[in-house]
């Protein structure tokens, strides 16, 4: 029944954004179409406020929005809101609509929109989980690390995943903090006999990157270099520990989703919604402080992606069997 649905994901394009959207769509067992948008103005400039004449609102540089319209359409971001405003009443309410993060805008112009409890949104139609929504699953981390398994074979155990984030519009990642984190890094192969698997991002830096590279030298470590596929879930999959930087939600929730004690490398700067994020998962004994030693704890999976999508199941269900006899 569900794999027979249409889904469309509509985003503007960001990686970390539109991978929430296509996590949930897996989680349901369908593969997505994936729509990605760039709205004509004044609609651009204007979304979510600007409501009127939103079926001409997305403009010819992104994918086309035109019938027949899915079953399901899930977006994130504001430039996704004035199309999914426009399927919804094209289709008459049959296409059921889910918004992912706050839109700025009453939920009920929605069928479902799901945010993070540091957003305050909150409604009979509105989700609330702890993290973000991703397409990390066990079959996923199982499959990537028997791929990878022969290459890092030669790194010892404990093994750690190293998720280095980077600048961004709250944190910054300085030097001296690149350096400190190395430290602690050399520490742990030092007196855990640990193995690292480290992956950069492209927010991490140059400097940054070559700070860890010559720490790291000579070390039982790996530093992906860009090249070649992204180990990135191998990684996940054959770690024992995780420690990743707290300027992503997408990579914290990804890490606290194996199960594993996964460490948060605090930087400089944040926001009272990072914040809020990260204590809550301290409070919980999801994540801990990286301090550069490893330790052992029990702990909820954070798994909000499965739970999102079960809630959804229901709801659509009730969705179509009201539509289909009206």
């Amino acid at each position: 029944m569900m794999q027979l649905l249409t889904c469309w994901v509509v985003s503007d394009g960001k990686p970390g954004m539109e991978n929430q959207c296509i996590g949930l769509a897996e989680a349901l067992g369908l593969t997505p179409v994936v729509k990605r948008v760039s709205l004509r103005s004044p609609w651009r400039q204007l979304s979510p406020y600007l409501r009127v004449g939103n079926r001409f609102a997305a403009g010819p540089g992104g994918d086309p929005i035109q019938a027949p319209w899915p079953d399901l359409l899930i977006g994130t971001g504001r430039q996704s809101i004035a199309p999914s405003l426009a399927v919804r009443r094209q289709s008459r309410g049959r296409t059921f609509t889910v918004q992912i993060q706050d839109p700025q805008i009453s939920p009920r112009h929605f069928d479902l929109v799901v945010v993070p409890r540091h957003d305050k949104l909150r409604g009979d139609n509105v989700l609330v989980t702890r993290g973000a929504l991703h397409r990390v699953t066990p079959a996923i981390l199982a499959e990537a690390a028997a791929r990878f398994a022969p290459r890092l074979a030669h790194l010892p155990h404990p093994r750690v995943a190293v998720l280095i984030g980077g600048n961004n519009g709250v944190y910054s990642l300085t030097p001296a903090i690149m350096g400190e984190v190395a430290e602690k890094l050399v520490n742990l192969t030092r007196s855990h006999g640990a193995g690292l698997m480290v992956t950069p991002s492209r927010r991490t830096g140059a400097d940054n990157e070559a700070i860890l590279r010559a720490r790291l030298s000579g070390l039982p470590a790996e530093v992906w270099d860009g090249t070649g596929e992204n180990p990135y879930f191998g990684y996940l999959g054959l770690a024992d520990a995780v420690v990743v930087t707290c300027d992503s939600v997408s990579m914290t929730s990804e890490a606290c989703s194996t199960g594993k004690p996964t460490y948060v490398i605090e930087l400089d700067g944040g926001s009272p919604k990072f914040r809020a994020f990260h204590d809550g998962l301290y409070k919980d004994g999801i994540t801990r402080r990286f301090d550069g030693t490893l330790g052992t704890w029990d702990h909820q999976l954070l798994n909000d992606t499965r739970g999102v999508a079960d809630e959804l199941r229901h709801r659509l269900a009730v969705h179509r069997a009201r539509h289909h006899t009206q």
